[in-house]
């Protein structure tokens, strides 16, 4: 057992709450009131909490490190249900099911967020202190029910996120990019900074990675469009993936990546690790902040730098956000040929303007027309992806930048998205469009042995939707 001598019997039981029966709030005949469920709320709540007391004080910490997580958790459960026929709290099996889970929960999880975390329909979990969580489904934001006992509470479980993967938050570093076990990514900022209570924002990923017949049966581009980028990849052109938060660039990046052949050699950098590769040769890389003394600290830049004498075929970055811009260009112009990053940005031409301005950041005193030339001869195609209204996700253009004219980048749409009004449920509708222009780099798809049909370049509407 992994109970101290004497159950719970060696140790003061902490008074419990009187419960009157409910039997209009567990299925019975009676109604009950607004007051009566936040009574039983609460008493849920204190019930919970006085559980978890009790059985942490009641553990016998020298047997842990015998048993697997699964008999460890059966342990728990047992003893917790244990405790509830003791109290005699008159629950009903739901009840008691619902106060067990949520002791181990708060034992082994993330406390109240772990049932949202079991809904695959959410897509964002958003926290404004203890007591306001709202939910993203279906791109909609929505206020949830749950909510943590105190700013102390929330505070314990986002040290235990970020205690899992190595990461430090508190008064001297009250800032932190963390993920969990199923790949998600966490932001997390907590108190003087957050004035209102700590606040996390929580961008979940689904659990079965998505292929490009899942992006066009959500029309988030045409068959067209993905045969192209395809090729694209295959061929080995340089990408840069723009938009803005929430617009999906990790999601296509994580798409397009799967058209990479499996004889490569991937390095992959990241600040929090969301990409999931499918193939089987795939070097991960992840940055670290610095430590209690301000030093270890471990950047894109550093790693983008060490990945390149790894022998890597393809390098790919999970965001380009800083001076890194700088070395990613020189391999994607040292014949590290088939790069792919994304970048926050408002539209095709301003990814190119953002490029300039972070090269600008590694600290060199570059003309401008060298930087250009630069991002000229190393980015091929960049796929901009938007999160238009009503929560909709289009990859609104697909352009080719075609070299220099005097000392400016040239570059021209393939294929855009025009937006065209809202439905009756708010969302964007429009039409994906084919521009026309034929691609410069079609002789080098045709050379790499990707055969494209002439019409799928012609000026023509590819969808309405």
């Amino acid at each position: 057992m992994i109970f101290s001598a004497g159950g719970f019997g060696g140790f003061p039981t902490p008074h419990a709450p009187a419960v009157e029966p409910r039997g209009g709030l567990v299925g019975g005949p009676g109604s009950a009131s607004a007051s009566d469920l936040a009574t039983v709320r609460r008493l849920d709540d204190s019930v919970r909490r006085e559980l978890h007391t009790r059985l942490i004080c009641g553990l016998d910490l020298s047997s842990l490190g015998h048993l697997s997580d699964a008999e460890l958790r059966a342990e728990i459960r047992e003893a917790a249900e244990e405790l509830c026929r003791r109290e005699d709290l008159l629950l009903s099996a739901g009840e008691r099911e619902t106060l067990v889970t949520g002791v181990l929960d708060e034992t082994f999880g993330l406390g109240p967020l772990e049932g949202l975390l079991r809904d695959q329909s959410i897509s964002d979990i958003l926290i404004n202190g203890p007591f306001s969580i709202y939910c993203e489904r279906g791109g909609v934001l929505e206020k949830s029910p749950v909510t943590f006992t105190s700013e102390e509470h929330l505070l314990k479980i986002i040290q235990r996120i970020a205690g899992r993967v190595g990461r430090r938050i508190d008064a001297t570093s009250p800032m932190v990019d963390a993920r969990l076990a199923d790949g998600s990514r966490v932001n997390a900022i907590i108190p003087p900074l957050a004035l209102d209570g700590s606040l996390v924002s929580i961008r979940r990923f689904p659990n079965q990675a998505l292929r490009p017949a899942d992006l066009i049966d959500r029309k988030a581009l045409t068959p067209e469009m993905i045969e192209f980028l395809a090729a694209a990849v295959r061929s080995r052109r340089n990408i840069l993936i723009s938009g803005g938060t929430g617009s999906g660039k990790t999601t296509l990046l994580n798409i397009l990546s799967g058209f990479i052949p499996e004889t490569e050699r991937i390095a992959t950098i990241e600040d929090a690790a969301e990409l999931r590769l499918q193939q089987a040769h795939v070097v991960r890389m992840e940055t670290r902040p610095a430590n209690v003394d301000g030093k270890g600290a471990v950047t894109c830049r550093d790693l983008a730098r060490n990945a390149l004498r790894m022998r890597p075929d393809r390098l790919v970055i999970g965001e380009s956000r800083g001076p890194e811009a700088l070395d990613m260009l020189q391999a994607m112009n040292t014949g590290h040929d088939g790069c792919m990053t994304t970048m926050h940005a408002n539209d095709s031409r301003d990814a190119i303007s953002r490029l300039e301005m972070m090269v600008g950041m590694a600290g060199f005193e570059l003309p401008i027309w060298v930087i250009r030339r630069q991002i000229a001869g190393a980015v091929h195609l960049i796929v901009h992806a938007a999160r238009l209204s009503g929560g909709v996700r289009r990859v609104t253009k697909i352009s080719e930048i075609t070299g220099m004219e005097g000392e400016s980048i040239t570059m021209q749409d393939l294929f855009i998205f025009r937006q065209t009004g809202l439905d009756a449920d708010g969302k964007a509708i429009g039409q994906f469009l084919s521009t026309g222009i034929r691609p410069k780099c079609l002789e080098i798809l045709e050379t790499m042995g990707s055969q494209l049909p002439a019409s799928m370049f012609e000026r023509r509407i590819l969808l309405t939707c």
